[in-house]
This record gives C-alpha cells, structure tokens and sequence, in this order.
C-alpha cells in the first residue's frame, strides 16, 4: 500500500467516526428534545445558604449513571458552582443560564462513584436526583473542588421532601 492510500484510507476513518459520533449525538438530542433544565433564577426572597465551586459533570436518566442526556442547558460538562437556598439548588455553569430546581422538585441526594465519564474515589460525587418533568426523574452529578461530595450532598439534605437519609452509590 502506498503513503497516499494509507493517508487516504485514515482520513475515511476518521471522517467516518467523526460521522458517527455527530449522528449518534443528533439522534440522543432528538430523543430528548421534550427535557429542558429549568433555567431563571431562585426567588428573590430566597436566602442563599451557601456554595460549592467545583465541575458539573452530567445529567442521566434517574437509576442509569451511564445514560447521558442531551438536556438543554445541562448537555456538557460545564465548571460552575452549586448554591444551596432555602428554596432549591442553583446551578451556574460556565456558558449557560442559571438553572433553578426547585425544592419541590427535589426527589433525593446521595453520593456516587460513577457517571457517564467520570469515576472517582468511592463517593466522590454528589448525585441529585430531581424532577425535569412532572413523571420524568434524573440524576445530576457534580463534583465540588474545594469540600467533599458529602458535604454538598448534606447540605441539600434538608431540601429532600421528608428528609430521606443520604445514601451511597457503587
């Protein structure tokens, strides 16, 4: 085989994978065109209780860690920081709107190991689970830098509708 069919042939294969990944992302953005995060800011007689700098690192679907949802305003790992209020959890990522979830939407929060890309020291993220919709669930996971996962996790705890305990992923 010749230099110039070697390159030839390496440059189809790298136009045929950057095809796919592009076609794979078109399709999960298709499949979940209807989520969005819900973006604005906390109410204004919210009380900050406090912040947590570090890396947002994805949104999946709720129990699937491995799942990526393409979520507008959520899609990509984005550096940020969570703010804890009295009224919910504020996301303010590199790039996008501030995203608000509501108290009221909040399902749990607990730590984890894995998600999508990322695996870390065992509990090493803080996972939220919240409601996107009024029947669809999904986990967020973030990655504080300057505290622990535990930390952040505990201080949306009191958040969780009936307190529910903070657990542990594998």
């Amino acid at each position: 085989m010749t230099r110039e069919a070697a390159l030839t042939l390496m440059l189809a294969v790298a136009v045929l994978l950057i095809g796919l990944m592009a076609w794979g992302w078109w399709r999960r953005s298709r499949r979940d065109a209807g989520l969005a995060a819900p973006a604005g800011d906390f109410p204004a007689d919210a009380h900050v209780l406090s912040g947590f700098p570090g890396l947002y690192v994805a949104t999946t679907a709720h129990g699937d860690a491995l799942n990526r949802l393409a979520v507008k305003g959520l899609a990509f790992r984005s550096r940020g920081t969570v703010l804890v209020t009295d009224a919910g959890v504020a996301l303010d990522l590199a790039g996008s709107p501030r995203v608000f979830v509501a108290a009221s939407r909040i399902v749990e929060v607990a730590q984890a190991t894995v998600a999508i890309d990322r695996v870390v020291e065992r509990d090493g993220l803080t996972r939220l689970s919240w409601h996107i919709t009024d029947d669809t669930v999904v986990d967020s996971y973030f990655r504080p830098q300057d505290t622990s996962a535990r930390a952040l996790a505990v201080a949306i705890e009191p958040l969780v509708p009936a307190h529910a305990p903070t657990g542990t992923d594998a």
